[in-house]
């Protein structure tokens, strides 16, 4: 059976800071990986939108000698047929598939019907690409992950989830400053497990919660497929109201020396002000380059090629 990332509960602590530490070599000598996945075709299928999702995974099998084959999801048959049947296909074509899609649930069917491994690309529940790329992006900052407070301040959502998973398997501080839940995201189980580590905590007080973090972590408010669409503008209203005084800006850090990350898309002027964004304390640019060589890492465990 081939091995998938669809989130960390079937990874092990081991098993992911080999991941960290390889993204950090792949970074430091991308020569040495020119021609790794030579030969090698990963299909990329887009329900949801992306910019650095695409770009880092086309790029990385590009770099590595393999080929990216991009399919929008509303130009491929998987609008209209089982999902299964169109991976049972697919994975005989192809040596991985990569999928950002709607619904965990979609996803999991992939993941069940495939031949080749299948990497998580999104969903509402997990972001686990992403989540790699952070801890990589603070251990290249602090040159170890031990004794590390990341703050995550905004709606709990699959970002959240999958730093919450990461971190608290890496031995890694989290709080989460969350007064709004994103109701899809919900994985109680995974929580309760992070409880149970002893990592994972939460907090009201946002300004307690960031004068002694190292890193502090925001994200949009409201999806990206939602934050355009007027049948939802009610509830972007809403939830811009409730969290403006979550917003990361220069008053909420004024007392803290801590790094800035976000994942991207940024909405500037909402979760985050420009200013905290061009500040020197923002890591978040070198963070989202940092995707490239974590999938490019992801890859090469997934394909066992070294």
């Amino acid at each position: 059976m081939p091995r998938h990332l669809i989130n960390f509960k079937n990874w092990s602590r081991e098993e992911l800071l080999k991941i960290i530490d390889k993204s950090i070599e792949i970074k430091k000598n991308p020569e040495k990986y020119r021609n790794a996945l030579e030969g090698k075709s990963l299909a990329m299928i887009f329900q949801k939108t992306s910019t650095r999702t695409r770009v880092s995974f086309e790029v990385a099998m590009t770099q590595l000698g393999g080929h990216a084959i991009y399919l929008d999801w509303r130009t491929t048959q998987f609008v209209l047929a089982d999902i299964r049947d169109e991976v049972r296909y697919l994975s005989r074509n192809v040596d991985c598939i990569m999928a950002r899609l709607l619904k965990n649930a979609d996803l999991q069917l992939m993941a069940d019907a495939s031949l080749v491994p299948v990497i998580n690309g999104c969903d509402e529940k997990y972001h686990p690409c992403q989540a790699i790329t952070d801890l990589m992006t603070m251990k290249e900052k602090k040159g170890s992950l031990e004794g590390i407070k990341l703050v995550y301040i905004g709606v709990h959502n699959n970002v959240c989830n999958s730093l919450i998973e990461i971190c608290s398997k890496l031995g890694v501080e989290i709080t989460t400053v969350t007064p709004l839940t994103h109701e899809p995201a919900l994985d109680q189980e995974l929580l309760d497990e992070a409880k149970r580590s002893g990592f994972y905590k939460t907090e009201t007080d946002v300004k307690k919660a960031v004068k002694d973090a190292d890193f502090v972590y925001t994200d949009t408010w409201v999806d990206m497929e939602l934050f355009l669409d007027p049948k939802f503008k009610e509830e972007k209203e809403k939830r811009i109201r409730l969290m403006m005084p979550y917003q990361v800006n220069s008053q909420l850090l004024a007392e803290s020396e801590a790094y800035v990350m976000h994942d991207m898309p940024i909405h500037r002027g909402y979760e985050i002000s420009g200013e905290v964004v061009e500040s020197p304390r923002s890591i978040i640019y070198e963070q989202a380059e940092n995707r490239l060589y974590t999938a490019k890492a992801i890859l090469l465990t997934l394909l066992s090629a070294e």
